[in-house]
């Protein structure tokens, strides 16, 4: 292993779409890890929408600081180690950040045989455990029950509206192009998809959830959110799992006009974080890999390679070139 550590970090907070001068890149030496740590030498990245908070204030958890690698889980062989618990050679999850070698002392999950980084860093992954709790432990479907999700051709969405058809719903998705919607109804089994850029999004989503939407799990926010809450069935859950249409923003966006709709409709709106729900991982990682296995439950990944695309690979979220996950191979 190389003695420096090839970095991305941030070099100033994002206002509006993240350029390019908002990263730095640098070497630095490699740090030998403390007691009770590990080593690691990072092989993948995870690429979420969640980065984008985190660059810029305290989002969940605290900003990332002006001169630190970007924050981002990753994936990777343990080099060196002070934990009898992660021993040299296992392949291991943390929050490892954009860099070539991470310390890492928490948070660390073990990654087992037979599992493929693209599988670990997805499906089985924050992407798969966010899906699975954020559906069913937020949302509550019930079998006939209609799953409308924005952002449906991404990672998380994608999966969501296979969690739905598999508990007996209706799942029907929004994305951006006619190639993800043939995706989301030819090979994830969604019942319908909608093109929001090219249909009219309330007309559109009245008509393929003529009884009303039972749960709106939502990525996006903004327009959308407010064009769902105009659809919502009686006793009708709105599960607010990301804003991506708002994270680049430069001014507040006036919220949903339409809130009052949920006092008729008896509804329910409720954020959630999946750091929550992490002490359950296990379960939900078990009825994931039954799906996987089976069949029923597939996934697409965007592989970007090499660390210094990671900025690319991150603005791929925000321009809809991305269909499934996206992540980098260093």
């Amino acid at each position: 292993m190389d003695t420096m550590n090839h970095r991305i970090t941030l070099a100033e907070r994002p206002v509006g779409a993240v350029a390019e001068r908002c990263f730095a890149r640098d070497d630095v030496p490699v740090v030998s890890p403390g007691a009770g740590e590990v080593l690691v030498e990072v092989a993948w990245l995870s690429i979420d929408p969640t980065i984008r908070g985190w660059m810029a204030y305290d989002f969940y958890l605290p900003a990332i600081e002006i001169g630190a690698p970007i924050r981002s889980v990753g994936l990777g062989t343990v080099v060196e180690s002070n934990n009898d618990a992660y021993p040299v050679g296992a392949t291991v999850l943390g929050m490892a950040g954009w860099q070539q070698c991470a310390v890492l002392g928490a948070g660390i999950q073990v990654v087992r045989d037979g599992v493929s980084p693209e599988a670990a860093l997805s499906i089985f992954g924050i992407t798969g455990i966010t899906a699975y709790f954020g559906l069913l432990d937020v949302g509550r479907p019930s079998a006939g029950e209609t799953v409308l999700v924005s952002g449906a051709a991404g990672a998380t969405g994608s999966v969501v509206g296979q969690i739905a058809r598999i508990k007996g719903c209706r799942a029907v998705g929004l994305a951006g192009s006619t190639e993800k919607c043939a995706w989301l109804t030819d090979e994830l089994g969604f019942d319908a998809a909608i093109n929001y850029k090219t249909e009219d999004v309330r007309r559109a989503i009245r008509e393929a959830c003529p009884d009303g939407v039972d749960v709106f799990f939502d990525n996006v926010g903004g327009d959308i959110l407010e064009a769902s809450i105009g659809n919502l069935a009686l006793h009708g859950r709105i599960v607010l799992c990301g804003a991506i249409s708002q994270y680049n923003d430069t001014t507040s966006r006036p919220g949903p006009s339409n809130l009052t709709l949920l006092i008729g409709k008896r509804g329910r709106m409720e954020g959630f974080i999946v750091l929550d729900y992490m002490h359950r991982a296990g379960e939900a990682i078990g009825h994931l890999s039954d799906w996987v296995r089976d069949g029923t439950l597939t996934y697409r990944t965007d592989v970007v390679d090499d660390l210094d695309n990671a900025p690319a690979a991150f603005n791929r979220l925000f321009t809809g070139a991305n269909t499934g996950k996206v992540m980098v191979r260093l």
